[in-house]
């Protein structure tokens, strides 16, 4: 493990340009909660139920019920050592983009503490190709503004409307059967394809289009370092392969 630290510090001090991408591995060890799978039924319903345009225009209440109560579980996590590494590294090397599939917006707040008062941490702020859960969009035209808390479900009209055009506000993430925003995805390409170093992190890498993002710097000629507890399909393309939790390695890596 010591060499491939060491080969993996070699790689980052000698690229030029650098693409991240992330995923719930690095949230994880945060406490953010994984809301598919065993055990994530709210209320008797699936998230696969609850997080669709159907679901929405089918009952809006009950959807922005269910949003405030995960804005509230984000909200007591904390940005971990890894977050902050890689806002580092997006601050000091200004070649460096992050892409995360992850839409709790830890990211968002590691770069504003990193950042603090003398930087723009807008320069760590990822391309989030899933969109964040704490930000709201008008459903009439379009409009993002930051989310609130503070959602008060009890009827339609209750919830958050929007200040343009009054049509209902709905969290900023895409939806089963949404696409995905097309310049965020273009975006997250090119950097791809302009790196010649991807940092794979928590991330089996198997949910397209995101997981196209180290195959596009390989096929570029870059080279991908992969943090990540198990094993997956990259590993082997891999030059470094490092096992284990995000906010442990990338330390040793990054700092």
């Amino acid at each position: 493990m010591s060499l491939d630290i060491t080969y993996a510090r070699d790689l980052v001090a000698q690229a030029s340009s650098i693409v991240v991408l992330t995923g719930a591995g690095v949230s994880a060890e945060s406490g953010v909660p994984t809301f598919r799978g065993p055990g994530s039924l709210w209320k008797s319903h699936r998230p696969e139920e609850l997080a669709t345009p159907e679901a929405f225009a089918r009952d809006p209440r009950l959807v922005w019920e269910w949003y405030a109560w995960r804005r509230s579980l984000v909200a007591d996590c904390a940005p971990n050592p890894a977050h902050e590494c890689l806002a580092r590294l997006a601050l000091d090397h200004e070649s460096t983009r992050l892409v995360t599939q992850n839409v709790d917006g830890l990211h968002h707040r590691a770069a504003d503490s990193v950042a603090a008062d003398h930087e723009d941490p807008s320069r760590a702020y990822p391309l989030e190709v899933h969109g964040a859960i704490h930000r709201d969009r008008c459903s009439g035209c379009d409009r993002r503004t930051p989310g609130r808390n503070d959602i008060e479900a009890s009827s339609t009209d209750s919830l958050p409307h929007c200040e343009n055009c009054q049509s209902l506000l709905r969290p900023d993430v895409v939806w089963f059967g949404e696409a995905l925003d097309s310049t965020i995805i273009n975006d997250s390409f090119e950097a791809a394809r302009s790196a010649d170093l991807c940092l794979v992190i928590g991330t089996s890498a198997v949910v397209y289009p995101a997981a196209s993002v180290p195959e596009i710097t390989l096929d570029s000629g870059g080279t991908v370092i992969e943090v990540n507890p198990q094993e997956t399909h990259l590993s082997p393309r891999s030059s470094v392969s490092l096992k284990g939790r995000a906010g442990e390695v990338l330390p040793d890596i990054l700092d």
